[in-house]
């Protein structure tokens, strides 16, 4: 269960204030892993933003370690008509993995209704971030690749991979086979053992490591890897592929000359990241007249999306909170609905009203 705006209003009559709570359990057993669901926020959010529905500050970035980019991040963005504000608190630490054998992102997603200005929602955040990535990548699938893919390959086994798989299945149901390839033929068996059972309809391959083999004659490419270096070559990028391109410096630049029409969720944003993108930029070997736009532009019908089945398209997302913010809302609403998740009681009372303050303030 959780707490309404209106809820909330009635309990601050007595100055008590709760707010709903959603572990991922929760938000699981609500069906809120449904990659349509998070598709449909995603556009929406994408359209309320630039009708300038959307207040998006600033991200607040604390990077721990330069070598190795352990940060914590604060996104905040509000949303007026819907009289809701939110914030993605996220981790990202990248020795975690290999150090301590834990995941390397982390998230806690908090909701509050603007009319009083009280949270109504803390949830766990780690599916909503990572819904987030997929949804992007679906939707650039659904206006850029051909829709009737049949083959889609993966450089990469990893969360990302695993959840781009689902959008990428949601955006194009023509999809019959999946082939992953990545570091170890373990992590390869893995992505196949635990997305099989999710997605049955699919023939999945391993491709033995073998990078290659998972991105020749694949009608969709998706590089989700921690790596920085150019692991994906032009020569496999068949005519008509569509490339989405989820982490860092994962393609050598050859790719992006090679492809018709380049489009990222905000290329003003991307231009000043650390993607392949970015250091083609940085280096002089790509321009803004090289960008064919930004995914909104296509959603709004300002450019044009796929124009022929020969057409290689290019798609890099860095991430637009605001989306984040937009999904997690939905999710909340779902949740709700099915009942799920606790209430969590932030205050019974204002401070000075404690009968039993005497005995707890320390003088």
């Amino acid at each position: 269960m959780s707490t309404t705006a209106e809820q909330v209003v009635n309990k601050t009559l007595t100055h008590t204030i709760q707010c709903g709570y959603f572990s991922q359990e929760d938000l699981l057993g609500a069906g809120c892993l449904d990659l349509q669901l998070a598709m449909d926020a995603a556009e929406r959010s994408i359209r309320l933003f630039e009708s300038g529905d959307v207040i998006f500050p600033e991200k607040i970035v604390q990077i721990f370690n330069n070598e190795t980019q352990e940060r914590i991040n604060c996104l905040p963005a509000t949303f007026r008509g819907d009289r809701i504000c939110g914030v993605k608190w996220v981790s990202v630490f990248p020795p975690n993995p290999a150090k301590f054998g834990i995941q390397n992102l982390s998230a806690v997603m908090i909701l509050s209704e603007i009319d009083h200005g009280l949270p109504i929602a803390i949830m766990e955040g780690t599916l909503c971030s990572n819904m987030r990535v997929g949804a992007m990548g679906g939707l650039a699938a659904k206006h850029l690749a051909n829709p009737d893919s049949k083959r889609i390959g993966f450089i990469g086994a990893g969360e990302q991979a695993k959840m781009h798989l689902i959008a990428m299945k949601t955006a194009l149901p023509s999809l019959e086979e999946c082939c992953v390839g990545a570091k170890t033929v373990d992590e390869e068996q893995e992505f196949i053992d635990q997305m099989q059972p999710v997605i049955p309809s699919l023939n999945f391959v391993a491709a033995g490591t073998d990078l290659s083999v998972a991105a020749k004659d694949s009608d969709v490419i998706v590089t989700a890897t921690s790596a920085q270096a150019p692991l994906l070559k032009a020569e496999w990028v068949k005519p008509g592929a569509f490339y989405s391109h989820v982490g860092g410096w994962e393609d050598e630049y050859a790719v992006a000359k090679l492809c018709d029409k380049i489009v990222c969720d905000d290329w003003e944003t991307v231009k000043h990241r650390t993607q392949t993108l970015s250091r083609m930029y940085k280096d002089g070997e790509l321009s803004d007249a090289d960008i064919h736009g930004n995914l909104s532009e296509i959603l709004l019908g300002n450019k044009p999306g796929r124009e022929s089945p020969q057409e290689r398209t290019y798609f890099n997302a860095v991430g637009l909170a605001y989306t984040d913010v937009g999904i997690a809302y939905a999710m909340y609403q779902r949740a709700r609905e099915a009942g799920l998740g606790q209430e969590l009681k932030i205050q019974n009372e204002m401070i000075f009203e404690h009968k039993n303050l005497k005995n707890w303030a320390r003088i």
